[in-house]
């Protein structure tokens, strides 16, 4: 069997799952026994501090898998998974799909590209948190929503997100997110009509030149990390 037609069928120890924007599809803590498939739409990796203070770790659009860890002897998820837009999901039960890896190597291959794929994007998000300025890093973010740079066709229009979530994802407040936003919207970036609660918003590829050529002081009377 292709791995596509294995990922896109449901089958012995698999089923399809679809999930509403913002849903739990698992939480930190619980028994990790399967894996997950994304077959459409956007999920966010978090995890909370013993503190509570919550922290996204990654996220996954369509083609991608989440919740491998349990392939690793992992018996409960360190972290949460939640829906960003309406998903439709393949949840592949633990067993089965050990049995696959072994036994097709294409899926092999496909499983392992994506495993690699993550591995350099999680040194570039430790990369964009250590040395980026908040402008940047959300700029990046919202780059990485779009699925720039992806093979695939960049989603350039954005399902609704609070500016709450998008500080909390990149480590500001919601204050310096929406002056973030109104500034690329002013130099051309985005088109965006943005609310406390959530806001439709187009990116335009000349957003990368926040992210790679943006040296400038931000011009405000106190600056901040």
């Amino acid at each position: 069997m292709k791995p596509h037609d294995f990922l896109a069928t449901i089958g012995d120890g698999r089923r399809r799952v679809v999930c509403a924007k913002g849903r739990t599809i698992y939480a930190q803590g619980d028994a990790a026994n399967e894996i997950f498939y994304l077959q459409k739409g956007q999920v966010r990796l978090t995890v909370v501090s013993q503190t509570g203070k919550e922290a996204t770790v990654g996220l996954v659009s369509e083609g991608g898998f989440f919740g491998e860890a349990s392939l690793s002897g992992q018996a409960h998820r360190t972290g949460s998974a939640l829906t960003m837009t309406p998903c439709e999901l393949l949840r592949i039960d633990k067993k089965p799909m050990m049995e696959a890896l072994q036994r097709e190597r294409s899926l092999s291959d496909l499983f392992l590209k994506f495993q690699l794929v993550r591995n350099i994007r999680a040194e570039e998000d430790l990369v964009d948190q250590l040395f980026n300025s908040s402008e940047q890093r959300l700029a990046r973010l919202l780059l990485l929503l779009a699925r720039f740079g992806e093979q695939s066709v960049p989603e350039t229009v954005l399902p609704k997100i609070s500016q709450q979530t998008l500080a909390d994802m990149i480590g500001t407040t919601r204050s310096r997110v929406s002056f973030f936003m109104n500034r690329f919207r002013k130099l051309g970036f985005i088109d965006y009509n943005g609310s406390q609660n959530g806001h439709t918003l187009q990116i335009h590829s000349s957003l990368l030149n926040v992210v790679l050529h943006h040296s400038d002081p931000i011009p405000t009377a106190r600056q901040h990390p």
